[in-house]
């Protein structure tokens, strides 16, 4: 679904006059409703994705959790190259893997060698590199000591897949967010 496309045309007056008049008194409710739109939305370009953005957001979520749960400095500092390694392996995979392979190959047949490398039949997984950085820079910010983990799974999967920002937004650290989040939502982060 783009955002200049009919279907995004019908899509967003749905999720605007639900989320104020359906769910109007209740900030859990909307955030359901929000996430539950986000993920609509990332499954309108390839559901098989969403695995992916889940998986992703369950690992920062708990990744930070753990990290926030220890005073212990080496599994602090374990969780949190765990959540960049892994974050960052699956970006690379999908975005850069099919790049390197053919430039490696290119490079071989450059000097007499051809070879038939072996790349990923995917179309690359809309958002990925948004909501892998988004993540990360909550990881980050959580690791550094700014912020503290957030403990309600649904705002903080909110905070990574919002439909607006997925396609759209500039990469954010979470605490120039956190402000602006609180006012308008009551999250329970906490600014250090």
């Amino acid at each position: 679904m783009l955002f200049n496309s009919i279907s995004f045309a019908l899509f967003l007056p749905i999720i605007f006059l639900l989320y104020w008049f359906a769910a109007k008194k209740s900030f859990k409710r909307q955030n359901i409703l929000l996430l539950s739109a986000s993920y609509f939305f990332y499954a309108c370009w390839d559901w098989r994705f969403l695995f992916l953005l889940l998986f992703s957001t369950l690992l920062d979520y708990f990744t930070g959790i753990k990290m926030c749960e220890t005073d212990n400095r080496k599994l602090k500092k374990f969780w949190f190259w765990l959540s960049i390694c892994i974050n960052l392996g699956f970006l690379g995979l999908f975005k850069y893997y099919n790049f390197f392979v053919s430039s490696f190959a290119e490079m071989l047949s450059g000097v007499g060698m051809n070879v038939n490398p072996w790349t990923l039949k995917v179309i690359l997984p809309v958002g990925i590199s948004f909501y892998t950085f988004h993540g990360l820079s909550y990881v980050i910010d959580i690791y550094q000591g700014r912020i503290k983990a957030e403990r309600n799974f649904i705002d903080y999967s909110l905070f990574v897949s919002f439909f607006p920002l997925l396609v759209a937004g500039p990469i954010e650290r979470a605490t120039h967010l956190l402000p602006q989040i609180q006012t308008q939502r009551n999250f329970s982060y906490k600014n250090q």
